[in-house]
């Protein structure tokens, strides 16, 4: 893979990771539990993506998570990763099924192994949208990933703060998980 995407260039490929772990609030049981979870990624290059005098590199991306011996994934994402080498700015826009959209952005080295993306509601450029149900009831108040990529793997850490209608305090939902390239 050549240099033009970046810190996102090992990222290309095809994935699965087996050791997820999402913290989250469980409606079913009442309590915040921690759940296992398997994941498949796929990351396919483009670019570049020509705005104005912007030149973006990118990877089109999808994952599914499953719980268990579920066969439905409990969470999907479709997206793009983009990296814009004259800024050194790395974005992640994705949208998840449930009403949420989220355009996180930071900064990084084209060389960079680890590198982390932040948004929250109402940043004027890193922003957060979500349908009125998700306002309501679970609304995002910021999100954090950092991403740290080896050779044949990458791994992520990532926190989304939300104020949830049934907890009194804003509760921190985290995932993370180690993906190993099988193609």
């Amino acid at each position: 893979m050549t240099s033009e995407w970046g810190p996102l260039a090992g990222l290309v490929g095809e994935w699965e990771g087996e050791g997820g772990l999402d913290t989250a609030y469980s409606h079913s049981q009442e309590k915040v539990l921690g759940t296992p979870y398997l994941e498949k990624v796929s990351l396919k290059p483009f670019g570049p993506v020509d705005n104005g005098n912007q030149h973006l590199w990118g990877l089109d991306y999808k994952t599914a998570m499953w719980r268990g011996d579920e066969q439905n994934p409990f969470h999907t994402e479709v997206g793009y990763w983009l990296w814009d080498a004259a800024t050194g700015e790395v974005l992640r826009g994705f949208v998840v099924p449930r009403g949420i959209t989220v355009l996180a952005g930071g900064t990084a080295a084209a060389d960079a192994t680890t590198f982390t993306l932040r948004a929250a509601p109402g940043e004027p450029q890193y922003t957060i949208g979500e349908n009125r149900y998700l306002a309501k009831n679970a609304s995002t108040l910021s999100y954090e990933v950092t991403i740290t990529v080896g050779d044949d793997s990458w791994s992520y850490d990532e926190t989304t703060m939300l104020q949830m209608i049934e907890l009194a305090e804003p509760f921190a939902h985290t995932d993370h998980n180690t993906l190993r390239r099988v193609g």
